[in-house]
This record gives structure tokens, C-alpha cells and sequence, in this order.
């Protein structure tokens, strides 16, 4: 990376710190004595000439800080012109009667504190990807298509939003879809109770979009509807990949509990003020995603949280956490508990036909609140795929490294250590010539033999961290909320 500070006002306010930052650090300035300030405060290179002229600047420069007094305006249309693409921060004196819209990317006034977050917008890795991210969108074909996976849940649904507002901001038309449905009560209290709007592809797929971006997914054809072979502008997402991720911008960090998160990131360093509606969503996908903060929850998803919450509607979120349960879902639950095959403390259920595939997170997760099961998976059949939910606890297995050895080589799967999930076409199941309780056999015995198999070679889970550890170790009293 290359930085270019331009003018007198940096010397000894940002130029001295700048200097200590990985990459080369450029100066170019009037005069011979303030050249000597920069040369004291720690910078190599300082040129002397017209900082407006940038006749002396080099060529390949990716950020660009002017503190030129009253000579700013003139510098900072002169390094936009020079430099379209970098990222531009300007300084500006508080009683200065210019506007740098539409030519800086950030103004800084001089009353403020210049401190590590004004350091970081002109170097660093955060404002790096925000850049990059703006290319990209700015580069992309209009509209936008933001895709969620498969039956979107909060956190896919919070990130979706945040997306599209992103793009909006630099003036790109986009649109949040999905595709499956919405069908945890969760999720369309959500949806329902914000008045969001999110489009539904139909089996034209991407048929009068341009380009095409994914959240909380990585790869087109994996956990969605789309063509697998479709490229990609923008993909962002915490879950770890198992193959290559193609796109023109690609973010996964598999260290963020949430997608949410990631593009809670995005805003604040945009300086856009979230939604309601978005904040909410995005708020609640950590939440679920985190299960309160304490399923591989990081300090990211904590200061995320921070910035979200004074934009939240609490109102919204005290309804969309305490919906009714549907007899469809009941039902799946029943099956579940029926249907369980217990080995050792691992647990496999099947449970047939199903109309929507959250009722299974839903089984597996109250089913890994059985005694002396550390381990479970919960599978259906809908729309001739079965689709597999797990759930794991304790550190004693990684549940997503385990689904991508069962089911990687038959269908699609991925997850974290303590969730993941599975998608497999009946294919030649399909075919037998057999009655429904004959498919549903075979199912049972494909699946649970292939995740108890699994099981007996999987990997243990990441450790927790010493503070966790001694905390799930100490004893406490049965009777109390703990």
C-alpha cells in the first residue's frame, strides 16, 4: 500500500504516526521548512513542489490525506482528478466555508480529535475492504440481486438488508431475494413485523438482474436456487468454505459469529446511519446466530451489537422472540422424539415428509437438550431433497467438519463446530418403485449410517477459550437461572 499526505497541516498531527503503518508513506509540500517538520516527525520521503500540481506524487498511490490550509480546496480536486480511485480524506479548518461533497470520501474537521480512527480511514485493512467493496459495487451490472441462502434466516435476512442499503448509498439500484421460503414463525414475524420487503426469485432466476451478489452463502448452486455456474460480484459470509469462493469481492471470516456482523462492520465504517428495520434484523441475525452471545460469539459481535442498538425497535424484537409454535411444527417435533436413535451420546432422528426445513433446527435444537446427548441430527424430506440439521455441544466434536465427511460426497453440507446443515437430492432414491415407508427406510438408513460413521472418526471442536472453559466448569447452584 502507498499513502500520499499532501500540504503543511499534517506534520505534526497524523504524518509522524502514519509513517509507523506497513506500506510507503509519501509527502509532497510547499516549502523547505515544513519538509524539515516532516523529516523530524518520521517520514523518509518528502518532496517539495506544488501540492496541487502532484507533479513530484507518484503514480500508484491508494489513499490520499490533505491538510493544505487554505490551499484544500484546490489540492483536493486536484488528487480526486489525479487519483479517482483512492480512498480521499480531507481536512478541513473549522471555519472554512468550503464543502468537500462529491470530492472527498471523508472531511475531517480540524477541532477534532485525530486519532486512531481517522488513522485507520487512510490505512489498514478495514478501510481497504471498504474500498474495494465500493469498486466493486460501482463496477457491477444494475440491479443488484442480494441473495440470501435457501430459507433465509435472521442473520441472512439482517445481512441482505445492510447490503442493499450499502449499495444504495453509492448509488447502486439493488434488491434483497431469496429463495425457499420463510417459514420459521421467527422469521416471518420478522419479516412481517418490519415491513420487509424481499423478492422471491421465481424459476427464471436472475432474469433482469445484472449482478449478483451473496450473503450468508458463498457459492451460487449451494444452498440456493441459482445456476452454479453464475458469476459473482460480492460475496460476504462467516461460514467457513470448503472449496474455493469465486468473486469479484470475497469476505468470509470465519472468526464473526454472524454474517450480520460483518456488514454491521460495513456501515459504521461507511458512516451510514442504519434503518430501523435494518438494525433490527441485523441485531436479531446475531443474536440467533451467537444464541445470546455465548455459541462462538467474538468481541466483533459485541461492538456490532453496540452500534446497533440505538437504532433497534425493542418493541419489534420482545414479538418476534416470542411467536407461537405451529401444529406443523409440533408435529415435526413429535416425529422427532418417536423416531430418535441413541449411540452413546450421539442422536440421529428422522422424520419423514416435512412442508419447511427450520422445523428441524428447531427439533434438533430441543432434542440436543436431552440427557447425555452431545451430539444429534435431525433429517426430513422436502421437495424430493433431503435436508439435514445438527447440532453439537460440549467441544467435544467439530459438527460442521463432521457433515462435510457424511454428506460432502452425496449432496452439499457446511456448518460450525456446534451447527451445521445438509442438502442431498434423493436422486436415484427417487426412482425405486417403492411406497413412502420403503423411501423413508432406505433415507434412515443412508443418512444416520453416514453421520454415525462420521461420528467415529470426527474431530473435536475448536477449544474454548481458558476464560470460557473455567467458566462451564465451575459448579453452581441447579436451583438458579445458570
Amino acid at each position: 500500500m502507498r499513502r500520499l499526505v499532501l500540504g503543511a497541516g499534517a506534520a505534526d498531527r497524523v504524518a509522524g504516526v502514519l509513517s509507523t503503518w506497513p506500506g510507503d508513506l509519501v509527502a509532497v509540500v510547499a516549502d523547505d521548512a515544513t519538509a524539515s517538520d516532516l523529516r523530524a516527525a518520521g517520514l523518509s520521503d518528502v518532496r517539495v513542489g506544488d501540492p496541487a500540481t502532484l507533479d513530484d506524487a507518484p503514480d500508484d498511490v491508494e489513499s490520499v490525506y490533505v491538510a493544505a490550509g487554505a490551499d484544500t480546496p484546490r489540492v483536493a480536486r486536484a488528487a480526486r482528478g489525479r487519483y479517482p480511485d483512492a480512498l480521499l480524506v480531507v481536512r478541513r479548518d473549522a471555519d472554512a466555508g468550503w464543502s468537500a461533497d462529491g470530492v472527498a470520501d471523508r472531511v475531517v474537521d480540524a477541532t477534532d480529535a485525530v486519532g486512531e480512527r481517522v488513522l485507520d480511514a487512510v490505512t489498514g485493512e478495514e478501510s481497504s475492504r471498504l474500498r474495494r467493496l465500493r469498486r466493486v459495487l460501482t463496477d457491477a451490472d444494475q440491479p443488484l440481486a442480494v441473495v440470501t441462502h435457501d430459507n433465509p434466516d435472521p442473520d441472512a435476512i439482517g445481512a441482505a438488508l445492510a447490503l442493499v442499503d450499502i449499495a444504495r448509498s453509492v448509488g447502486v439500484d439493488a434488491v434483497p431475494c431469496y429463495t425457499g421460503e420463510i417459514s420459521h414463525q421467527e422469521n416471518r414475524a420478522l419479516v412481517n413485523l418490519l415491513g420487509i420487503d424481499l423478492r422471491r426469485l421465481s424459476d427464471d432466476g436472475l432474469d433482469g438482474f445484472g449482478g449478483l451478489a451473496l450473503v450468508d452463502h458463498s457459492r451460487p448452486g449451494v444452498n440456493d436456487s441459482l445456476d452454479p455456474d453464475t458469476p459473482v460480484d460480492v460475496v460476504v459470509d462467516h461460514h467457513p468454505p470448503r472449496e474455493p469462493v469465486s468473486a469479484a469481492f470475497v469476505d468470509v471470516r470465519a472468526e464473526a459469529g454472524a454474517t450480520s456482523t460483518l456488514l454491521a462492520d460495513y456501515l459504521e465504517g461507511y458512516g451510514i446511519e442504519p434503518a430501523t428495520a435494518t438494525a433490527t434484523a441485523l441485531l436479531f441475525g446475531i443474536r440467533v446466530d451467537t444464541r445470546e452471545f455465548v455459541r462462538e460469539a467474538s468481541d466483533r459481535d459485541f461492538e456490532a451489537a453496540a452500534f446497533l442498538l440505538p437504532h433497534v425497535d425493542g418493541s419489534v424484537l420482545e414479538q418476534v422472540e416470542s411467536p407461537s409454535l405451529r401444529p406443523d411444527v409440533v408435529d415435526v417435533l413429535a416425529r422427532a422424539v418417536r423416531s430418535r436413535d441413541v449411540r452413546d451420546s450421539t442422536l440421529a432422528a428422522g422424520v419423514g415428509e416435512i412442508r419447511e426445513t427450520d422445523a428441524l433446527a428447531q427439533a434438533a435444537d430441543f432434542l440436543l437438550g436431552l440427557g447425555g446427548v452431545d451430539a444429534v441430527v435431525v433429517y426430513g424430506v422436502l421437495d424430493d431433497t433431503v435436508h439435514v440439521s445438527g447440532r453439537a455441544r460440549g467441544g467435544g466434536v467439530d459438527i460442521g467438519e463432521t457433515f462435510r465427511d457424511a454428506f460432502g460426497q452425496v449432496g452439499s453440507a457446511g456448518g460450525h463446530a456446534d451447527m451445521a446443515g445438509a442438502q442431498i437430492s434423493l436422486g436415484v432414491w427417487g426412482d425405486v418403485e417403492a411406497g413412502a415407508d420403503d423411501l423413508r427406510s432406505i433415507v434412515d438408513d443412508v443418512v444416520s449410517d453416514r453421520f454415525f460413521e462420521a461420528m467415529e472418526t470426527a474431530l473435536p471442536a475448536p477449544r474454548l477459550s481458558s476464560t470460557a472453559e473455567m467458566i462451564l466448569e465451575t459448579p453452581h447452584d441447579e436451583a438458579s437461572d445458570g
